[in-house]
């Protein structure tokens, strides 16, 4: 049995972030950056069937056209990714009495609807990005021992050959999307390679009072290529999300809407409308495939 300070729980017996049981968890999850847009989901749902909030994290599961939903709001950054993919995972395939896995594994559908920043002029604010691949610049699965996990390998040693990252910095990893559901929803939206990075600011190369070590990065990731494929888009989840979901046998991808594009100079604050549109499409593609 593992010790209360390493399998951490609530009072009931729960992950101790998430607060969120196997029978309050559905097998298709959307991760949603921002607490507030969960209630979205409220008015898209034909049931609602739990819902719980602990600081960031806001979890709600409902049901949709007879198929089950679970939607958790993560936060900001790929910390918290960490600490939610791994209470997911519990939820999912952990007796939390013993810490010990289950006999069968549970395989989750997690799809992330975020924000994001293109790279391109020709990518312009309203756009829909799906990740076929995330580079994370963040570090987080360098702290995991995976060398029996299949990763992008050649696509992190590209990358660490063209683009200059200060050695100072974590060493970028890359993580495929799942397959299934790049498929089944990227339809056609620009598909490409995302970077992950541990911050909004000098992390993304933005220059607001200190100057960032990286004060060329958005330029450099917009010239970058491999294997036909682009770096589309800055944001700060999808790497740790891909990383965690493939270390513990889960399928993930994440749809992105572009609200601020860096080779133009643009920003959107108003979007309330576009991310409604890409939410129903999402879950009637994920209901009509299940």
């Amino acid at each position: 049995m593992k010790r209360a300070s390493e399998l951490v729980l609530t009072a009931e017996g729960l992950p101790y972030h998430t607060r969120l049981g196997a029978e309050h968890l559905s097998d298709n999850v959307i991760l949603v950056g921002d607490p507030g847009r969960v209630a979205l989901f409220k008015n898209i749902f034909d049931s609602v069937l739990h819902e719980s909030y602990n600081r960031e994290i806001h979890v709600l599961t409902g049901r949709y056209h007879g198929t089950d939903f679970t939607v958790v709001s993560t936060g900001m950054g790929c910390d918290n990714i960490d600490i939610v993919l791994t209470e997911l995972d519990l939820a999912a395939n952990v007796d939390l009495a013993t810490g010990e896995p289950h006999p069968a594994h549970r395989t989750l559908r997690i799809v992330r609807i975020g924000t994001c920043g293109s790279l391109h002029a020709e990518l312009p604010c309203g756009s829909f990005v799906a990740s076929a691949y995330a580079v994370g610049l963040d570090g987080l699965l360098n702290y995991y021992r995976h060398e029996d996990v299949a990763f992008a390998d050649d696509l992190e040693q590209a990358f660490c050959e063209q683009v200059a990252i200060d050695p100072r910095m974590a060493r970028p990893y890359a993580v495929a999307a799942s397959d299934d559901l790049l498929h089944r929803i990227a339809g056609d939206m620009v598909v490409g390679i995302t970077v992950t990075a541990p911050g909004f600011y000098a992390p993304q190369g933005r220059f607001i009072r200190k100057a960032p070590t990286l004060a060329h990065l958005a330029g450099q990731l917009a010239g970058f290529r491999w294997n036909g494929l682009r770096v589309n888009n800055l944001e700060m989840e999808t790497s740790g999300i891909y990383g965690m979901a493939r270390m513990l046998g889960h399928e993930a991808l994440t749809v992105c809407l572009v609200i601020s594009n860096r080779a133009d100079g643009t920003f959107i604050s108003q979007y309330t409308r576009r991310m409604e549109d890409i939410v129903l499409q999402i879950m009637q593609q994920l209901a009509s495939g299940c």
